[in-house]
């Protein structure tokens, strides 16, 4: 038999993200966060390629996109409501980690399977934060996949783009379990 971790298996479970606009200070500072991206950084990864990276927005940081939001907004015609959404993501944030995910050339591995692994890595890093003791919510929103609000306001390059922003802080609330799906309904079981 296999050992279990029961502690991890009854995290996994009962793991909850928290609403982003229940989030509040304090946020991990570096030291705290630094075993966290850790954690994250230990995502499967084919071909050891580590296609993506982190990005801490801070405070200053988090105030500065979220000015950066409204311009962008602006100049791409977007409406007051989609603008004001995306600029209260980075407004109301104590603390956001950008997962970038960085394509890199590879005969072996395909592009595909390196945006899972980001993917992954936005998980990981978002099951950390929750498992630190931390509010977390994994949030993505037209901002992150507006090159130019990429580009100007991340300094993200061609081969980059935003896979999550995975926003930490202090919960406020505790929200109300949501239903979750039938694995019975979302399985099937192939014996031959």
């Amino acid at each position: 038999m296999p050992d279990v971790n029961n502690a991890v298996m009854e995290f996994l479970h009962t793991r909850r993200s928290r609403p982003a606009k229940l989030l509040q200070a304090p946020a991990p500072d570096r030291e705290a966060l630094k075993p966290i991206l850790t954690a994250a950084a230990r995502t499967p990864d084919h071909g050891k390629l580590e296609p993506w990276r982190f990005i801490v927005l801070e405070k200053p940081a988090l105030d500065r996109l979220a000015r950066a939001v409204d311009h962008c907004g602006a100049e791409t015609g977007r409406s007051e409501e989609d603008i004001a959404k995306a600029r209260q993501q980075f407004a109301d944030s104590p603390l956001c980690v950008a997962v970038i995910e960085v394509q890199k050339p590879s005969e072996k591995i395909p592009a595909i399977e390196q945006t899972y692994s980001a993917g992954a890595v936005c998980l990981a890093l978002l099951n950390a934060a929750l498992a630190s003791g931390w509010g977390a919510n994994w949030l993505s929103g037209w901002p992150s996949h507006d090159c130019d609000f990429c580009q100007s306001a991340l300094g993200l390059v061609d081969n980059e783009r935003v896979a999550g922003f995975i926003h930490i802080g202090t919960a406020s609330a505790v929200p109300p379990e949501r239903p979750r799906p039938d694995i019975d309904a979302i399985t099937t079981w192939l014996d031959t």
